[in-house]
């Protein structure tokens, strides 16, 4: 396994996994944990990292079936018992070390056309840590040599107690059928509430690009560049998930099965040597 990378400065500590899906193993402010948090070391699944990237497009594709250019792909099952698949490809595999430093370090990853995405591509992950923010940046460059579809985010997971507040504005999100599948937009102007009772999994879309988290004594900021948000969690849950994306959940189908375009659900399609990047930026203080 590549060995894990631990980035300091101030009060923030944060500790990446590469071999593990090029993830956050945690993040933590002082001896409290801002993002669910596992040493690097001793990480054994990304499925309980502190973030992952999702690459090269957010939350599930519909039964497996990836349409496109008038193709149909079957794509593996990588989310049991879920009939779907979910996340893309970039939190299942290693990633290679470029850079690494005190407080910086850089991950590639190649991506080869295989059964669970049939479009080349690489991909680039960037981590930079100061006394009260991690800022992170996430590309994905087609190499397919023909038009390929693309998405990105982050699956961040933040901690969660009783006192945990979340506050973001919006201006819609899409409701799930029993499938854990979008069926229908409705306005929504977004979020301002305890996170006790919180019972959702649900994107949002005409995100401000902010939320504002307040938990155990720390106040969090998380901003990006895109536009689309996922917040999942459940009054069980230690963790919340907080999501910036760039598409609405299974953006291309649901984008057939309406007659639009992909790019108007959020999805990019990259002509061949394009790039689409995305930021994200988590900054933690403490409350006066």
């Amino acid at each position: 396994m590549t060995s894990s990378i631990s980035l300091l400065s101030g009060a923030l500590r944060c500790e990446l996994q590469p071999a593990l899906g090029g993830c956050v193993a945690g993040l933590w402010f002082g001896q409290q944990e801002v993002l669910r948090s596992t040493p690097a070391a001793t990480l054994q699944s990304v499925r309980v990292s502190g973030s992952y990237p999702l690459v090269p497009y957010s939350n599930r594709i519909g039964w497996r079936k990836l349409h496109w250019a008038d193709q149909e792909y079957t794509l593996p099952q990588n989310f049991a018992p879920e009939p779907h698949t979910i996340h893309g490809v970039g939190w299942e595999r290693a990633w290679a070390v470029e850079e690494a430093s005190a407080t910086h370090a850089v991950l590639g990853y190649r991506h080869t056309a295989d059964a669970a995405w049939p479009f080349a591509f690489d991909s680039r992950q960037t981590f930079s840590l100061s006394d009260d923010a991690l800022e992170l940046q996430l590309s994905i460059t087609n190499r397919a040599g023909v038009a390929a579809p693309a998405g990105l985010g982050w699956h961040p997971y933040f901690a969660k107690s009783a006192q945990t507040h979340i506050a973001f504005a919006a201006a819609g999100r899409w409701e799930m059928g029993a499938d854990t599948l979008p069926t229908q937009r409705r306005a929504n102007a977004g979020l301002d509430n305890d996170c006790s009772a919180l019972d959702i999994d649900h994107c949002f879309d005409g995100w401000r690009g902010t939320v504002e988290l307040i938990e155990a004594g720390l106040r969090m900021r998380l901003t990006s560049d895109l536009d689309h948000l996922v917040v999942f969690t459940t009054p069980q849950r230690d963790s919340i998930a907080i999501e910036p994306v760039s598409h609405v959940n299974n953006a291309l189908a649901l984008a057939q099965q309406a007659g639009v375009t992909p790019e108007s659900l959020g999805a990019r399609v990259l002509q061949p040597g394009e790039t689409f990047a995305a930021r994200m930026r988590i900054q933690v203080q403490p409350l006066a």
